[in-house]
């Protein structure tokens, strides 16, 4: 019994063993594959890395004119809607021009009175040119006294004065006939540019007042070319300058870009326009606190009206750009040597780190473009080096070597 029992426990050793060995592999396996390695890594790549300054801006029309009246009276006719296309000299409004015309009436008859009284006095002028020659033809055959010659010769220059005053008179009153006119001709409105009705600002059939300043009836704006100011920091204004490639996305369509170039920066905030040549020096200790902006102007073709007055923008500024370049993200960039390079962890192979020195391009803070240093696929640690990491062994953590 005792040998039966030998054999039987001598035939399952050798399956045991296998089981064994190979339950071994498996669990060695596994958590040697998942066994956290204490840090992250993400591979060397190629793309298209740009540095740019972050504003905000708003719509503005490239030209916007108030259309307004430069007399009194009752609008009889608004000829255009909102939203019209309108060229430069077409009519968009009329105002009871009655007064006017009566106003043209009354100065185009003083201008007439003016004129015959002219007429009459260039008569009595001939006459006495005649007179004051016959005076001195008698004077010069002393047939006649002085005292006529001297009576014909100042009333010869008392009517020439008095025709110059009546050329005076003539004058004035084209003046106030062309004035007169003027005004008749404000009674019908017309647009100063192409543009387009962005707003109606006075009714039909309402009354204006234009004596004291000139209402608004329209405004006509340009839209076919549109203006964006941009607000761009006193952080980051140093680093921008007019030229440099912009782009742009609306609320509307966050996944669209427009492109164009910044046109101007404004010298001053735009605050200063409204601020009082006499301000104290407190209240500049006090705008100190606040941030300040200047504004970035933008000029932006839009053919198909797609943009509108007010709309906001998010504005990318373009300082440096690399296409198909090497990048890395900026997380994985160490210390900077006083050459400017900077030190990079890269894994050689599976718990094995080495340190390389990269020379860095552009950095947006998100990726960083690799000038010298790495090679694509190359994989560079993102994460914390473990504390534990050492020099001795691998299993207790990845091998640093220097390089």
């Amino acid at each position: 019994m005792i040998h039966r029992t030998e054999k039987k426990m001598w035939w399952y050793l050798p399956a045991t063993i296998g089981i064994l060995a190979v339950a071994g592999s498996i669990i060695f396996f596994v958590f040697r594959k998942d066994a956290p390695s204490g840090y992250m890594t993400a591979p060397v790549t190629k793309a298209d890395v740009e540095n740019t300054v972050l504003a905000t801006g708003a719509i503005e029309a490239k030209n916007l004119v108030s259309v307004g009246a430069q007399v009194s009276g009752q609008i009889n006719a608004l000829k255009v809607a909102l939203g019209d296309t309108v060229r430069a000299g077409q009519l968009v409004a009329e105002i009871d021009s009655l007064p006017q015309q009566n106003t043209l009436r009354t100065k185009t008859a003083a201008l007439a009175a003016v004129r015959a009284q002219q007429e009459a006095k260039a008569a009595s002028l001939h006459q006495a040119e005649l007179a004051f020659k016959r005076q001195q033809e008698m004077l010069r055959g002393e047939a006649g006294s002085r005292a006529d010659y001297e009576t014909a010769e100042a009333q010869l220059k008392v009517i020439r004065a008095e025709i110059t005053a009546l050329d005076a008179q003539i004058e004035q009153a084209k003046i106030a006939v062309d004035t007169a006119q003027l005004d008749l001709n404000y009674t019908r409105i017309t647009s100063p540019i192409d543009g387009v009705v962005v707003a109606i600002v006075t009714k039909e059939g309402q009354t204006v007042n234009a004596n004291q300043s000139a209402p608004t009836i329209i405004k006509v704006a340009r839209l076919d070319m549109v203006t964006i100011k941009v607000e761009i920091s006193e952080a980051d204004v140093v680093r921008v300058k007019p030229g440099q490639r912009v782009y742009f996305t609306i609320l509307g369509e966050p996944d669209k870009r427009y492109h164009t170039s910044l046109l101007a920066i404004e010298p001053a905030p735009e605050a200063i326009a409204s601020e009082s040549s006499n301000a104290s020096s407190s209240s500049s200790s006090s705008s100190a606190s606040t941030a300040i902006y200047y504004m970035g102007i933008l000029d932006v073709p839009n053919p198909g009206g797609k943009l509108r007055i007010s709309m906001t923008t998010q504005v990318n500024i373009v300082l440096a750009e690399a296409k198909d370049a090497l990048v890395i993200p900026s997380a994985a960039l160490g210390d900077q040597k006083k050459d400017g390079s900077y030190t990079v962890s890269v894994e050689m192979e599976q718990g094995v780190l080495e340190k390389k020195q990269v020379q860095i391009g552009i950095n947006n803070n998100v990726q960083a473009v690799v000038l010298k240093g790495l090679h694509e696929g190359e994989k560079v640690v993102i994460g914390d080096k473990p504390a534990s990491a050492t020099t001795t062994t691998a299993s207790r953590g990845p091998t640093l070597r220097m390089h």
